[in-house]
């Protein structure tokens, strides 16, 4: 290859990469950086819940799920029905999908018959015992309680961790739905 090529070569590369990177940021127009709750923060959430249920005497599951609906971490007692772990999943994912608390939700679909239906739904639980995280006006993921000795129970476990751990995110039981 000629020094000349080599030039011409050289050339196209750079113009190449400059349009890469041009490109690099006008895609970076179109993707939107979201808070999210991290692995860290879902297991330390887990275990404060796990630690104000203890106190009161009760054992449970617990769900921590990601702003889009995922998994994050799960813990459960080893003497809570197997039923509970799936149901801590179900509540925190409500939670998460309907931005509201889950006993506020099963209170309204109770006094509302329109919304009623939303039991049809399988992966929504309307039982209470789901609370969603916010940071800002963004829900940023959200947990569920299962087996705590009902849904009252479950759902204090979950808000005594998130006051305690967050005391800054905004207050969980606030109209959260109207955003």
């Amino acid at each position: 290859m000629t020094y000349r090529s080599r030039a011409v070569l050289g050339l196209g590369l750079s113009l190449a990469l400059a349009s890469g990177m041009a490109q690099a940021g006008a895609t970076s127009a179109l993707h939107v950086p979201r808070p999210d709750i991290t692995l860290e923060g879902a297991l330390r959430l887990l275990d404060a819940t796990m630690a104000a249920c203890h106190a009161n005497g009760k054992t449970l599951a617990a769900a921590v799920v990601d702003r889009s609906g995922n998994l994050v971490a799960l813990q459960r007692d080893d003497n809570v029905g197997p039923h509970n772990t799936l149901a801590a999943q179900r509540k925190a994912y409500t939670a998460l999908s309907t931005k509201s608390p889950t006993g506020k939700l099963a209170d309204n679909a109770r006094a509302h018959p329109h919304t009623a239906n939303l039991n049809t739904i399988h992966e929504l639980l309307l039982l209470g015992g789901g609370v969603p995280l916010s940071a800002g006006k963004a829900v940023i993921g959200a947990i569920g309680v299962a087996g705590a000795g009902g849904p009252e129970q479950d759902e204090a476990c979950a808000a005594s961790a998130i006051a305690r751990l967050f005391p800054t995110l905004p207050d969980a039981f606030s109209d959260a739905s109207s955003d």
